[in-house]
């Protein structure tokens, strides 16, 4: 009787297996897995500090933004429609009526001074010799409240008040800008500068102000004064700036036109602080889109050094492949222990670069004062990310070690 033939045996391979075959792959070269793992940690680690630093930076933004845009409201004087402008829409008392709201921190008046050709600012008359000039500078017209509305830091003097302005005294208040300009650096000799003929005394000097940063590079006269000098504004127009405690200034916007002209509110028109969400929001979008594209860019170049590497790696170890294929191992068994490697590495490069980005994030908060914001769900992906991210590198060099014949693989 014949004896019946005895099947082949296929060859198996457990995930077991596979995981020691990935491990003893990455192990057996360190060095080069570790460079090769860069670039995921790398893309993954700036994913992850990009979501934390926007998120945290967007809070400080909305912070900041509460402290002093929220609290702030122009008021432009559009003088009317066509044929019935007039010079200047804002009352004598502008500043006494809106300090009457209820909400209304400060609030004052200004506009910009124009002057004629041979008007210059210097600290002597027109012709006078050795004086100091300021061709930088310009003139302009406020009333007292405008100077506490933007928060001023005096570094000498004082600013000028209700008396200087209805009295039309002739003083001056400088930014500091302006005063390094002209070699003003003490009031002690009541220092006078010269708007074409016409002195000022400088009784203040700023140092920095909170709101109007181009007030440092002016030279700031009561409006009482400047009427009387120049007249109504002309060519640029007259605008109020209004502070508020927080959360009255939508309310201050709606109200500002009626309190200041009960009888031409359309001369005004008030504009609110925009926001906040939308801010916060536009800003942060704006950070998150560029930042998540750079690092997008360096999962690729992540991605590329994992493919590069192991498509390396299957050249010199055709020897190996070969071997294996004649003891009975698959074409599937290769490609699936080339992609467990890859897999491998782009896991560990996912996990080390969560946490360069967490660490990158705690520390640039400490430094900056602020409180950091992690997204969990970021944190909880990265692995995940630096997994598919090992995977797709993997696909074409696992491929290509598992077409290799394996007699020519075994001359190698």
């Amino acid at each position: 009787m014949s004896r019946p033939s005895q099947g082949i045996v296929k060859s198996r391979m457990s995930s077991r297996d596979v995981m020691a075959e990935a491990v003893a792959g990455v192990l057996q070269r360190p060095a080069r897995s570790v460079l090769t793992a860069v670039g995921t940690v790398l893309g993954v680690g700036s994913l992850i500090a990009i979501l934390g630093l926007t998120s945290t930076a967007a809070s400080q933004i909305d912070g900041r933004f509460n402290e002093l845009t929220a609290t702030e409201i122009t008021v432009d004087d559009i003088g009317g429609g066509p044929g019935s402008q007039v010079p200047l829409a804002f009352p004598d008392d502008a500043d006494a009526r809106m300090q009457a709201l209820n909400g209304v921190t400060a609030a004052g008046v200004s506009w910009r001074v124009r002057l004629e050709a041979d008007q210059g600012i210097s600290t002597a008359p027109p012709g006078a010799a050795y004086a100091s000039t300021d061709n930088q500078a310009q003139v302009l017209a406020a009333s007292p409240g405008i100077l506490r509305a933007a928060g001023p830091k005096l570094a000498l003097g004082r600013t000028f008040d209700a008396f200087h302005d209805t009295h039309h005294e002739q003083v001056a208040v400088i930014g500091s800008a302006t005063a390094a300009r002209l070699g003003i650096t003490s009031l002690h000799n009541q220092p006078a500068i010269f708007v074409g003929h016409t002195s000022f005394t400088v009784i203040g000097i700023l140092a920095d102000v909170q709101r109007r940063p181009d007030l440092l590079m002016s030279v700031i006269v009561p409006r009482g004064t400047a009427e009387q000098l120049w007249g109504p504004p002309t060519g640029d127009r007259a605008q109020m700036l209004i502070t508020t405690r927080l959360g009255a200034a939508a309310q201050i916007a709606g109200e500002a036109a009626t309190a200041l002209r009960p009888d031409h509110p359309e001369y005004l028109r008030a504009v609110p602080p925009p926001n906040p969400k939308d801010l916060r929001s536009g800003v942060g979008g704006d950070l998150g889109q560029l930042f998540l594209l750079l690092a997008g860019v360096c999962l690729v170049i992540g991605a590329v050094g994992i493919a590069n590497t192991t498509l390396v790696a299957v050249m010199e170890r055709s020897g190996e492949i070969g071997l294996r294929r004649a003891l009975g191992a698959r074409a599937r068994h290769i490609t699936t222990q080339f992609l467990a490697e890859s897999a491998l590495l782009g896991l560990l490069g996912g996990v080390v670069g969560a946490s360069v980005g967490v660490i990158t994030i705690v520390a640039v908060s400490a430094g900056k004062h602020w409180t950091p914001i992690l997204q969990p769900a970021a944190l909880a992906a990265a692995p995940a990310l630096g997994l598919a991210t090992g995977l797709l590198a993997g696909l074409y060099p696992a491929w290509r070690a598992s077409r290799i014949p394996p007699a020519e693989a075994l001359r190698r």
